[in-house]
């Protein structure tokens, strides 16, 4: 069997294996990535971060059109519904292929396509879809193979109408209704993405509330507009079983209640990809959803073996994953990187979108820290008005005696853009991380970044 050597390989091409390929290889080692899939990109390209936002945008600006009335009647020829939008998220994805495709030749690191797994602790094999299986013998390994969804064994994903967040994507038609179960941000994103549509989604949460993680009143406003467009929210439900039928499906509830919808989008939870890599003849140990095991450098068991992004578990972010995959490789060079900031953004793209960093208001009470909070209504900003984004605001948390900035949450136009003012700032070491930076500034007008200007004055009117 032909054998490979090289000094790092690569499992995954996601975020976190593309940041951990790309540092290596400029850090003059030999690399080689497998990736399974016939082009690089992983999960987040090709069925997760990528299709879903450019579907909520396309899908926003859709329902932005037709609820103007200047232009509700400027239109000729058929609607455009879910399958056209898949298009719009198609022309992305190849985009982003082909640029991170370059990528890879710029850096001169070979991709090989087929599958891996681990046949010693440092040699795996490799199998093509179309040639003979071949060995790659490498000095490190990065497993950066990303996750799933989860799939319960009582529920038939085969049925035509039961997809996943994976198989949603192959859709071909709108939907009158739609049922979907979980509220965490997959579900979420996906209920204002149908909703856009005109599609009457339910909305089935196994919590008592909305995205817990969040700031309270973030998510309460985010509940109250999600109901706003007709969103039926139901808390606290738990699925009996999953009844598959010619027309769509029921979900019976164990509450007792039966819902029928066209379509029943499974959003609950995830699964990482770690079967069939050969770890556990390794010691290598994985968790019940497939998350392996990893110290705080993301090594395994084996320490030349690591572990990122996804398939290591929380954040379960593309962003956090990009990162640990360039922190791993730094670990390899001998570099002494620096820990990974402790305050990793998070972007929810429902609509309005959501942005949190830092602690929540639950948070610091129950730590009986001193905090105050500095709000903005977007409707008061000249920018919203102009737009017509009245809907949102700014939220920043701060210590009442040194105004140290302790959390930034936002919700509304741009949210997942205007927290990294926040989060600039946030990261900087002593006196420099206060609340004085936003009222000092000046900030271009008219500008959503305003925001931090009036959220200040604000917060320092509560303790004057």
């Amino acid at each position: 069997m032909l054998v490979k050597q090289c000094d790092v390989a690569v499992i995954g091409s996601g975020p976190g294996g593309e940041g951990a390929a790309m540092k290596v290889a400029k850090g003059g080692k030999e690399v080689v990535v497998v990736e399974q899939h016939p082009r690089v990109g992983g999960t987040c390209t090709h069925s997760a971060t990528i299709p879903t936002k450019t579907l909520r945008y396309a899908g926003r600006l859709l329902s932005d059109f037709k609820s103007d009335p200047r232009l509700r009647f400027a239109t000729t020829g058929p609607p455009l519904g879910f399958p056209e939008l898949l298009q719009t998220a198609s022309t992305v994805i190849g985009r982003q292929v082909g640029m991170r495709t370059g990528f890879y030749d710029r850096n001169r690191i070979e991709v090989a396509h087929g599958t891996a797994r681990f046949v010693d602790a440092n040699t795996i094999q490799v199998s093509p879809p179309d040639v003979s299986d071949y060995q790659i013998r490498a000095e490190h390994f990065i497993i950066a193979t990303g996750s799933r969804p989860y799939h319960p064994p009582n529920i038939d994903f085969s049925h035509p109408c039961i997809r996943d967040a994976e198989t949603i994507l192959k859709l071909d038609r709108t939907p009158r209704s739609m049922t979907i179960y979980g509220a965490g941000v997959v579900g979420c994103e996906y209920a204002s993405i149908f909703s856009n549509l005109g599609v009457t989604v339910n909305l089935i949460n196994t919590f008592e509330r909305l995205l817990a993680f969040l700031d309270a009143e973030i998510v309460d406003a985010l509940a109250y507009h999600l109901r706003e467009v007709g969103i039926v929210i139901r808390h606290g439900e738990q699925f009996e079983s999953i009844e598959g039928l010619e027309d769509g499906v029921v979900l019976h509830l164990k509450s007792g209640k039966r819902i029928k919808a066209e379509i029943l989008l499974w959003a609950n939870g995830r699964t990482g990809n770690s079967e069939n890599l050969g770890l556990e003849d390794l010691g290598i140990t994985v968790d019940s959803r497939g998350n392996i095991d990893v110290n705080e450098n993301h090594q395994t068991a084996q320490d030349h073996i690591y572990a990122v992004g996804d398939v290591s578990g929380p954040p379960a972010l593309a962003s956090a994953a990009y990162d640990e995959g360039r922190y791993a490789a730094r670990h390899i060079l001998s570099e002494n990187p620096s820990r990974l900031l402790k305050d990793i953004p998070t972007g929810i793209y429902t609509s309005p979108e959501i942005s949190s960093l830092g602690r929540t208001v639950a948070e610091l009470t129950a730590a009986k820290v001193p905090y105050e909070v500095g709000h903005c209504l977007f409707r008061n900003l000249t920018r919203a008005q102009i737009t017509g984004r009245l809907t949102g605001m700014l939220k920043i948390l701060f210590h009442r005696e040194t105004l140290e900035l302790l959390g930034i949450h936002c919700f509304g136009y741009q949210a997942a853009e205007i927290v990294h003012i926040g989060q600039a700032i946030m990261s900087q070491d002593g006196p420099g991380n206060t609340l004085m930076y936003f009222i000092n500034t000046t900030f271009n007008y008219p500008t959503m970044a305003e925001a931090y200007r009036i959220a200040a004055l604000n917060g320092l009117n509560q303790i004057h």
